[in-house]
């Protein structure tokens, strides 16, 4: 059963991306215990061009997902519009009428909607909510029937431990792929840029936004128009995330918010367990299958690992070491002293 880790089932739940069916079949196969997808519109946070399922794919994911042992969790967390909020009721709908396990959502109307019209859809708080403290999330469990929150990525190890003493629904943590270092749901640098953010239409630093341009042998990456970066010759360009660019401040040039690397958490997931988790997710719906089947499969050996009573970083280390962003990567707010 879905959350049901206890004292005598104290396994770490694996929740993993899956941006296509194809995505989706690779993390089933790789061992995935939970995988989470979105519909294609707006509807969730990573409306990218490409990505997402049609209802019709969604009900057949769903069937295979379940063939293979897996739940599916799917992702109706961005913020309705006054006037379109009828896109998000029929992607309740749509969740519900799928047979999928679980629902992800952050809007208050959309939770009441999920609630009222299909009590019996268990209702996970997304991390766009981002509730942090005993007082929020027993608001979204006392109102919606809140089972589980996904926690922001800003917290610390220790800040995770002293809430989930404070809380009874389960919790949910980040521990590998892209870091975010706002707090989720509060973030307005990309709508600033381009007009749109993963808040309201899904898309942070959108790639219809995005372009390359050559000057005095260097590469520069805009995104809406603003110089995110500059790369040199022979160095290797990246992305233009707006919080991730270099930026000139008192002087200095430099990664002003957060450096181009990944979130890589493996090492904590002892104290994680220990500090009453009920699930560790992975980031990625806009990777490739390859990319999915690999880092399933090393953190399923790293969960299991665990249950053996063995080492869950030697299991994982090797395995993910060319998975980060430019083979950098970061343990982010679990271990940071900097707010």
């Amino acid at each position: 059963m879905l959350g049901q880790r206890n004292d005598n089932n104290p396994s770490l739940e694996l929740v993993c991306p899956a941006g296509t069916p194809a995505a989706l079949k690779a993390a089933a196969e790789a061992g995935a215990h939970s995988i989470y997808c979105g519909l294609r519109n707006e509807t969730n946070a990573r409306n990218f061009p490409g990505l997402n399922f049609s209802e019709k794919e969604l009900n057949a994911g769903v069937r295979l997902a379940h063939k293979h042992g897996s739940h599916v969790l799917v992702a109706v967390n961005t913020f309705a519009r006054a006037g379109d909020t009828h896109i998000w009721k029929r992607a309740v709908d749509a969740v519900s009428a799928s047979g999928a396990d679980a629902i992800i959502a952050a809007d208050i109307a959309v939770l009441d909607y999920a609630k009222e019209k299909h009590p019996n859809l268990r209702l996970h708080l997304s991390v766009q909510a981002a509730a942090a403290t005993p007082e929020s999330i027993s608001f979204y469990q006392d109102t919606f029937g809140v089972q589980r929150v996904v926690l922001p990525r800003v917290m610390s190890v220790e800040e995770i431990v002293k809430l989930n003493k404070e809380v009874t629904v389960e919790t949910e943590v980040f521990v590998f792929g892209g870091l975010c270092v706002m707090t989720e749901g509060r973030c307005a640098l990309s709508s600033y840029a381009t007009g749109k953010s993963p808040n309201l239409t899904g898309v942070c630093s959108p790639p219809g936004d995005v372009s390359y341009d050559e000057d005095d042998s260097n590469l520069y990456a805009r995104l809406g128009g603003f110089t995110i970066d500059g790369f040199g010759e022979g160095e290797t360009a990246g992305y233009p995330t707006l919080c991730k660019g270099r930026f000139k401040a008192e002087g200095e040039t430099s990664y002003l918010f957060e450096d181009p690397v990944s979130l890589n958490a493996a090492s904590l997931l002892p104290r994680l367990q220990k500090a009453g988790v009920t699930a560790v997710k992975i980031e990625g719906r806009q990777r490739g299958k390859a990319y999915i089947s690999q880092v399933v499969k090393a953190f399923r050996a790293a969960v299991d690992a665990m249950d053996a009573g063995g080492n869950a970083e030697e299991e994982v280390s090797a395995m993910l070491s060319a998975m980060t962003e430019g083979g950098r990567e970061t343990t982010g707010a679990y271990k940071k002293i900097w707010r």
